[in-house]
């Protein structure tokens, strides 16, 4: 079983900055490939932001690009959601999941292509 245990959430002011991460029980990333999922309240949860397990490969939803960025830490097992210029929409409760044993490009948008699953971790953007 791999566990994922997310941290940064919190709350901030419209335009400000959070880090999220996302850290996998796994020995290497190398087999791992992360992606970021959120759900705003009372709505459907939404694709974020993927990573495939080289790192190279990245993909950032539509509505998101210019503000969101994801990277990944293999010397830590960690992966990482930046937001940046956060508007009052965006909060949301903020999910990690991974999948095991993808092609190494793969960079999946679907939360049917992830097994495992953070707790989740809120984000909340208001004056």
């Amino acid at each position: 079983q791999v566990q994922l245990v997310e941290s940064g959430g919190g709350s901030v002011l419209p335009g400000g900055s959070l880090t999220l991460s996302c850290k996998v029980s796994v020995p290497s990333l190398e087999t791992i490939t992360m992606g970021w999922f959120r759900q705003p309240p009372g709505k459907e949860r939404e694709f974020v932001a993927s990573i495939s397990r080289t790192g190279r490969s990245k993909s950032i939803a539509d509505s998101m690009k210019g503000r969101f960025t994801i990277s990944r830490d293999a010397a830590k097992t960690t992966a990482y959601l930046h937001l940046n210029n956060l508007r009052p929409d965006d909060t949301a409760i903020y999910t990690c999941a991974a999948a095991q044993n993808l092609q190494y490009s793969a960079i999946p948008h679907f939360a049917d292509q992830y097994r495992y699953w953070g707790q989740g971790t809120q984000v909340t953007v208001s004056s």
